[in-house]
């Protein structure tokens, strides 16, 4: 069982991610990026920007959070602006990296139920999945088994790694989902730095 803020369950902590854990989520995002499909970069992007990227994350409201086990940054996850558009401002999207040798190991599911918990409370209302490669079977039964939905494909929209690379677009509700209007002081639709 994973617990909050720094306090050890098992030997799992979830906790907001702090400037000091940039340099663990740097390595795990390039890694991802240099031998992955999960991403569509094609050059990972170094500290100096991936702390740029997490503060216009943090400063708009979104949550942003790593997993620890016996004090390292083993993965972490973050919810963003599914698109930049002041209509869209009650839908995020997620994004969930794990380093390699930590797979299976359920730090996955742990990181995506704590985000879509804390988007929630935020007062998101939709959550959105842009799973990159359609083969990630992993990425898709995780979302699958948190309650989100098969909404398309986008085809052969990302060349990397000599390959045509397709999309998987899987969506679930938050809170009330669209039963009613979207609440005051949703993140503002303001994009990213990067």
């Amino acid at each position: 069982m994973a617990q909050d803020d720094g306090i050890p369950g098992d030997d799992v902590v979830l906790r907001p991610c702090r400037e000091a854990d940039l340099p663990a989520v740097t390595a795990i995002y390039a890694r991802a990026v240099i031998t992955g499909r999960a991403s569509f970069e094609l050059e990972p992007p170094d500290e100096a920007e991936m702390g740029r990227r997490r503060a216009a994350l943090v400063d708009g409201g979104y949550p942003y959070l790593v997993a620890e086990r016996a004090g390292a940054v083993v993965g972490y996850a973050y919810a963003g602006p599914y698109r930049t558009r002041p209509a869209y401002r009650g839908t995020v999207e997620n994004s969930v990296y794990v380093r390699p040798d930590q797979a299976g190991r359920g730090l996955g599911r742990l990181l995506l139920e704590r985000l879509i918990a804390e988007a929630t409370a935020a007062g998101f209302r939709q959550m959105v999945a842009v799973i990159g490669d359609s083969h990630n079977a992993a990425s898709i039964a995780l979302h699958a088994a948190l309650g989100f939905r098969h909404v398309g494909v986008l085809a052969s929209v990302g060349w990397k790694h000599g390959a045509w690379l397709d999309t998987v677009l899987m969506q679930r509700p938050l809170g009330s989902g669209d039963r009613s209007p979207p609440d005051d002081g949703l993140g503002d639709g303001t994009p990213p730095a990067g």
